[in-house]
């Protein structure tokens, strides 16, 4: 009896996952095109840093020399301790597109980045903003461009890819495969008309939309969700969409360790708990049947002959390949597939491991 429970749990599982990638290959299907306009919308491209005194000097050169002409640079000091204010200065006496903000820690908002975000965008002279982190570069001149094509009287949030810089690490490997699937993910649900989140390091957005759900008030105490909780209120069925090409893409650098990337995702996943019902449902689904699926693949495995267990197996990994295959050719990670089924077992325990923790252990702020 408990065999058959097992051996039904196995294949719902494997069915519920192969749902889910088949879903995501709405991803890849009619890609909306892009606006073309000889009027170029000025824009305000916000950047909040905390200690980034060397990121600023090396990457705000490439902000700088975008190839659009009409944009300001918002540059927000979160009461840093290094020379950050000082790298900002030197580089808003050189050009003149370049505003200074500098946010001093309150007793009520210490430590608090959407305090500081929220003083920026009030700051701002535009009504467009897009948004980066000191530590990314665009990988293009164009990505100012690119980003504001998207822009239409309807849709008025744009969703963007944040790669991280490839190294020869088996860290690096696990963090640039959970940012594919997660951009697969939310690309996709954006796509069906459910967005649940975004990237900070590459979004934009009108700013009406920031004050039509009052800014960050509703959830301004935690220390993330300056871009997922943001979506999660801002975002509609026809507001929302995406921008996937390669020219639109940030880059950055990735966790040196698998510690600084454990604690960086449990401040990122703890907001999760704020999230729609809907959203947690389908998210927390996909999660549980992937795990309960790669466990009982193990057990499978003993109690049955091999030979009924490996087309399921193989079932999945033909889909999964598929999807990821797909994927990472169109967000320019094609290293990737080669290692799947690997990565795909390294990462659900890694979030496993964190979704542990955050039951105990409350998550570090921002820096």
């Amino acid at each position: 009896m408990i065999f058959t429970v097992i051996l039904h749990l196995f294949v719902t599982c494997i069915i519920v996952q192969i749902l889910y990638y088949l879903f995501f290959f709405i991803f890849f299907i009619s890609k909306r095109k892009e606006e073309h306009t000889s009027i170029k919308r000025p824009v305000s491209v916000i950047i909040c840093a905390k200690n980034e005194a060397k990121n600023l000097k090396n990457f705000l050169p490439s902000i700088i020399n975008q190839n659009y002409q009409n944009f300001e640079i918002i540059l927000i000091n979160d009461d840093s301790t290094d020379e950050t204010l000082e790298i900002m200065e030197t580089f808003s006496m050189k050009y003149n597109n370049i505003r200074i903000v500098d946010v001093k820690s309150t007793e009520t908002f210490w430590g608090n980045k959407k305090y500081a975000l929220a003083l920026g965008i009030k700051a701002s002279s535009n009504d467009h903003l897009l948004f980066t982190d000191a530590d990314c570069k665009p990988i293009s001149k164009n990505w100012i461009t690119k980003m504001m094509t998207q822009f239409t009287g309807e849709k008025q949030i744009i969703l963007g890819y944040g790669k991280y810089l490839k190294e020869p690490k088996l860290v690096n490997l696990l963090v640039r495969y959970e940012t594919l699937l997660t951009a697969i993910q939310y690309f996709s649900y954006t796509k069906a008309g459910i967005p649940y989140m975004a990237v900070g390091r590459n979004l934009a957005y009108h700013k009406s939309e920031f004050y039509k759900v009052k800014g960050f008030t509703n959830h301004m105490h935690l220390k993330s969700g300056d871009d997922d909780l943001f979506i999660q209120e801002a975002s509609d069925k026809k507001n929302v969409t995406i921008q996937t090409s390669p020219e639109a893409f940030t880059i950055s650098k990735g966790p040196d360790s698998f510690k600084q990337w454990f604690h960086q995702k449990r401040r990122h996943i703890s907001t999760a708990n704020y999230y729609k019902l809907k959203h947690k449902i389908l998210l927390g689904l996909f999660f549980l049947t992937k795990l309960l699926f790669l466990l009982l693949s193990l057990v499978c495995f003993f109690i049955f002959p091999w030979q009924s267990i490996l087309p399921f197996v193989a079932s999945y990994y033909i889909i999964t390949f598929l999807v990821i295959s797909l994927a990472s050719n169109q967000l320019q990670e094609k290293q990737i597939i080669y290692t799947l089924p690997f990565l795909d077992i390294g990462l659900v325990l890694f979030q496993f491991s964190i979704f542990i923790s955050n039951l105990f252990l409350k998550p570090a702020p921002w820096k």
